[in-house]
């Protein structure tokens, strides 16, 4: 069992049903929004629900003798863990808006019109994004850049949206998953104090069927699929004559995007990399597309201002055309700093709703109770794949889904004689890949906003994601490679 975290002088432990209080209020919150404002609830009914239920958890917190300056203080630092993920938002809506300006955008969709099928596209997607997401090691900045102009390609061959996003996303963590690169990665194995080659080794044995499965599913979904309206040749022939009316297309916009995976690659940090392919945007679309720049800025300003001012309006504002053409104006009007500020509010209220949990002391109840049912190797197992996932949708951080559980059940791994990778392995299966199924936890948010598609509409098609876990569980229970210490490695466990 984990040791408990002290208690302060002077402040109570919290029951059991103290614990579960905020989320069941949560729950009540959450279901009431969707039914009452259905996928507009994460227009803010959610932020709401999410801050109330923060309030329960301070509350708790408050009555078992926790002063109002150190919740307040746990808010603080809860939403600080957030402050790099609000700027990398930020950065992807300025890339959104100044790559669709350049042109950059428009050309991806118009090569891959032209060499992705409808049949077999959302298994081209999903694969694609897969292979840079494993050579670069970021989810993130797949969806951000190749994800949307994976976006744009469905629209323009009329292929279903959410599924679309379900098969970008499934790719993007398959290449985290498995990628050295990836943070969550290394963090897993830090977390778990497993080696990180043995940790990505022992996660082939439930993520490749997994992934096996999921790609048989959107082979199954994309069969016999074709453009919608015209015929798929005259469809697509006519969203690249429109785009090409408004931009000058070529190979060479495809630069940035090259910039990008390159720095991402050299394990540069996600905001510097992200904010200079905005930036690298926006001084392909002065050079490129001036002509574009310049209606875009609109009247009242000429020459090398216009040029400023419509750069600088696609990132704090994004691009909008007005073409008259309905699908082209839908593919092309994104982006901005601006379009990201509802997802960044639902990011603070769920990250304050997280950090009182945890300062209450009301997440480390739930988990012991949890841990104090687990007694087969099954069952201490599924202990952590519930618990990351839990994790994720308390605490609305994908990092703490893994660090936490890690940290708890760490002790009781090794006096289990099980090895360390075991440990790993359940928290990526649950921690990393169940955090964008949850629409306010930072991945969740992350994926929707830059996707443009709601959480709970490409939930149902992340069949990775979804697979995944699954997989894990029932490994577990079969025993299915599940690694144990040498004998002498389990005498020392015992004596920690």
């Amino acid at each position: 069992m984990p040791t408990d975290t002290p208690t302060p002088a002077g402040v109570r432990a919290p029951s059991l049903l103290q614990a579960f209080l905020p989320l069941l209020v949560l729950m009540a919150l959450l279901a009431g929004g969707v039914a009452l404002f259905g996928e507009d609830a994460a227009y803010g009914a959610n932020q709401v629900s999410l801050v109330l239920a923060a309030a329960v958890a301070a509350l708790v917190g408050w009555r078992n003798g926790l002063a109002w300056q150190d919740l307040q203080d746990a808010m603080v630092h809860g939403v600080s863990i957030a402050t790099s993920a609000i700027f990398i938002l930020l950065a992807v809506g300025a890339l959104i808006g100044t790559w669709i300006l350049a042109g950059i955008v428009p050309t991806l969709i118009h090569y891959g019109l032209l060499l992705l099928d409808p049949s077999w596209f959302y298994l081209a997607a999903c694969l694609l994004c897969a292979a840079i997401a494993m050579s670069i090691g970021s989810s993130w900045t797949t969806a951000g850049t190749v994800g949307v102009a994976l976006m744009g390609v469905a629209g323009g061959l009329g292929m279903d949206p959410a599924i679309t996003a379900g098969a970008i996303i499934s790719g993007a963590y398959f290449g985290d998953k498995m990628s050295p690169l990836s943070d969550t990665t290394n963090l897993a194995s830090a977390a778990a104090g497993s080696e990180l080659f043995a940790h990505i080794r022992h996660m082939v044995w439930t993520t490749f069927p997994s992934f096996g499965l999921a790609l048989a599913g959107f082979a199954l979904l994309g069969a016999g699929g074709q453009a919608a309206g015209e015929t798929g040749l005259e469809a697509v022939g006519g969203l690249s004559a429109e785009m090409a009316k408004h931009f000058h297309l070529g190979p060479h916009l495809l630069v940035p995007l090259a910039v990008v995976l390159a720095m991402a690659a050299m394990r540069i940090p996600a905001l510097p990399t992200v904010l200079a392919g905005a930036l690298l945007g926006g001084v392909f679309a002065v050079v490129f597309q001036p002509e574009a720049v310049k209606t875009f800025a609109g009247e009242g300003v000429s020459g090398g201002l216009a040029l400023l001012k419509g750069a600088w309006m696609a990132m704090f504002n994004g691009y909008r055309l007005e073409s008259g053409v309905a699908a082209v104006d839908s593919l092309l009007s994104r982006g901005g700093m601006s379009s990201m500020l509802n997802t960044i509010w639902l990011i603070l209220s769920a990250m304050a709703f997280g950090a009182l949990m945890e300062k209450a002391g009301l997440l480390e109840r739930l988990v012991r109770s949890v841990l104090a049912a687990a007694r087969s190797t099954g069952s201490l197992i599924a202990a952590t794949l519930v618990t990351a996932f839990g994790s994720n949708v308390v605490t609305a951080d994908q990092y703490i889904s893994i660090a936490l559980p890690g940290r708890l059940y760490r002790g009781e791994y090794e006096k289990r004689g099980l090895a360390p990778v075991n440990l790993s392995r359940a928290l990526e299966d649950a921690g990393t890949l169940t955090s964008p199924l949850v629409p306010w936890n930072s991945c969740g948010a992350y994926m929707a906003a830059t996707l443009g598609v709601a959480t709970w509409s490409y939930l149902p098609y992340a069949l990775f994601n979804l697979i995944n876990p699954v997989l894990a569980l029932l490994f577990a229970f079969a025993g299915i490679k599940i690694l144990r210490l040498a004998a002498d490695q389990v005498r020392e466990a015992g004596r920690v």
